[in-house]
């Protein structure tokens, strides 16, 4: 009896070690996508996450990062990485508004939360994990963390002092309830991808664009044809995301998986304090330019927050979407952020 004990428990013994050693020879390859340059400060940063992850994992976990959209359109990213083109997205979920409503809050409520941080409070102690994977996980995907920059500037190359300057504002848009909302306050919004953006004001196709943060904006150089903008910013502060296509998530190694979703947490802080520092250099240097930098009035935010609450509710026409939004409403309420 005692022979059979001591047998099993070598044997146990053998198995715990050797998966050790399958677990520890593990090797993790990813093919990410994202739609900012290597110029920009978000590119840059990506890059240190990349860095951070490889490095963490002992060079376990290996990534082909691509830049700009250079495989597919930003839009596309998402069905790339779930149909295998590319395994992971480092878009936005906004993107995918046309599969369901609920996408687009998903990373951005256009004026729901105030701060970066209120954000990344929702998700890390609201529930907000769960309740992104309940629409991220039917799409074969997996959500996996935020990077948030901050409040987006619109850039102009007309006047844009306040909501009268929107009347027949042709702006590039992403797709979502940005298009909605703007359109009730008299602008012509015109969805575009994000790499066409500097060629259209270039052209005269746009009058202006809501593309990124006064830091972001900065860098794609929209500012060379642009003459005005917003600041601070109001209208967008969209969470840019990291998604995985599913089973390549659940293949991972669980060491694996926590290094890539600690260091998205440690991204999310470097991009929101980096990106605040930088916005704040960038306004300076832009006023110095001539650049005309607007603080809108709070009676033209009032009208902007009036559109953007019938709006959100235009856009829950779906259990998921209801779901979400309801989510974000809850934690909002509960933190005294709306009423």
């Amino acid at each position: 009896m005692k022979t059979t004990q001591v047998l099993t428990s070598v044997l146990l013994a053998s198995a715990l070690a050797t998966s050790a050693v399958h677990a520890a020879d593990a090797t993790t390859k990813l093919r990410i996508q994202t739609h900012f340059s290597t110029e920009t400060l978000s590119g840059s940063l990506a890059a240190e996450f990349i860095d951070d992850i490889t490095t963490m994992s002992g060079g376990a976990i290996e990534v082909e990062m691509f830049y700009s959209g250079s495989v597919v359109k930003a839009a596309e990213t998402f069905d790339a990485a779930a149909t295998g083109i590319l395994d992971c997205d480092m878009t936005g979920g906004a993107y995918q508004v046309g599969k369901n409503p609920a996408f687009q809050f998903s990373g951005d409520l256009n004026g729901g939360y105030a701060t970066p941080y209120q954000q990344y409070s929702w998700l890390l102690h609201g529930g907000g994990y769960d309740a992104l994977n309940k629409l991220y996980n039917p799409n074969d995907m997996e959500f996996v963390g935020w990077w948030i920059p901050g409040p987006e500037s619109l850039v102009s190359t007309k006047s844009f002092t306040g909501i009268d300057d929107l009347k027949g504002w042709k702006f590039r848009a992403p797709p979502g309830v940005i298009t909605n909302i703007f359109e009730k306050l008299g602008a012509s919004p015109i969805v575009m991808d994000f790499n066409e953006i500097f060629t259209a004001l270039e052209t005269g196709i746009i009058d202006g664009a809501d593309a990124s943060t006064i830091a972001n904006n900065v860098g794609l150089g929209l500012y060379d044809i642009a003459g005005n903008t917003n600041y601070p910013g109001f209208h967008s502060m969209p969470a840019d995301h990291l998604a995985c296509r599913k089973d390549i998530w659940d293949d991972m190694p669980e060491g694996h998986q926590r290094i890539i979703k600690v260091a998205m947490q440690a991204l999310a802080l470097k991009t929101t304090t980096k990106q605040d520092i930088e916005m704040q250099k960038a306004a300076a240097e832009l006023r110095a330019k001539g650049v005309v930098l607007n603080t809108w009035s709070e009676e033209d935010m009032a009208k902007y927050r009036a559109a953007v609450a019938s709006t959100w509710e235009e856009y829950a026409t779906t259990a998921e979407a209801k779901e979400l939004l309801g989510a974000h409403l809850d934690f909002l309420k509960e933190i005294g952020a709306v009423e």
